[in-house]
């Protein structure tokens, strides 16, 4: 069952630099939700807020109408999985004990059967399964991302969040992954809460996209809606076109066409 996501007049500030204010969004549905908008904007920030990683500075987020800043760490990774954009930091352990690490919220410091069964599984979700008594830090970039993700499933949440999760994968892993993360999503009835810079992967896989800019909620709708010419012109500065394929909106850029 999918976990109800409330932003409430929520803000963020670094020290005296305002990221956003006064953003409102609320996400009770299951389904793939893309987050969007330019470097900058504060799609990370929303994903911190939302695992207290960050303290607003001003607002709350709610699960399923708790505050988090009134729950413990243990209670919202019960609820919340969230998977970091890639980074080089690596681990001297087996991919096996790497993905068993999302398991902890359940069963603490103890490996049971089940544990095994969860995690070989989400490593063959991931085509990683041939992988499993391999070292994490043997891996490249793009099976290190893959082990994450494969971990995040493990933690068998009702909110999984990822941060960029195609970034580092070749284009058949990219369309493989977020066609998982979609139907996850929807046999699970979970919501996926990811952040993409790709704008036709998110427009092709997403049930809901949410557009950032300028501090604030540009536009939030299906991706016919929120991926517009216009839209695209005023968010990114970049000339667009759009074009449907397979009923979905396709976004072709004209690099050498933008405002100064």
């Amino acid at each position: 069952m999918a976990v109800r996501i409330q932003a409430e007049d929520l803000g963020v500030s670094y020290g005296d630099t305002l990221v956003w204010e006064n953003i409102n969004l609320d996400i009770d549905e299951p389904g793939l939700v893309s987050i969007l908008g330019p470097n900058g904007v504060g799609k990370s920030t929303f994903m911190y807020t939302i695992n207290k990683i960050l303290e607003p500075t001003k607002g709350r987020v709610l699960l399923d109408g708790k505050d988090v800043m009134e729950m413990t760490f243990k209670d919202i990774a019960k609820k919340v999985a969230y998977v970091p954009q890639a980074s080089g930091e690596t681990f001297a352990m087996t991919v096996m004990d790497t993905v068993l690490m999302g398991r902890y919220p359940h069963s603490g410091y103890t490996v049971t059967q089940e544990d095994l069964e969860i995690a070989a599984d989400c490593l063959q979700k991931m085509n990683m399964g041939n992988y499993a008594m391999r070292m994490f830090n043997e891996l490249s970039a793009g099976q290190h991302q893959r082990v994450m993700i494969a971990r995040g499933l493990a933690q068998e949440p009702e909110l999984l969040m990822l941060d960029e999760p195609t970034s580092n994968l070749d284009i058949y892993h990219q369309i493989h992954t977020m066609r998982l993360l979609r139907d996850i999503a929807h046999q699970k009835g979970i919501v996926v809460l990811i952040i993409c810079h790709d704008l036709n992967i998110a427009s092709r896989f997403s049930d809901r996209v949410i557009m950032f800019s300028k501090g604030t909620v540009h536009s939030d709708g299906p991706a016919e809606k929120v991926l517009t010419a216009e839209t695209i012109q005023d968010v990114y500065n970049v000339k667009a076109e759009i074009v449907p394929v397979d009923g979905r909106p396709y976004v072709i850029f004209h690099a050498d066409e933008t405002s100064e």
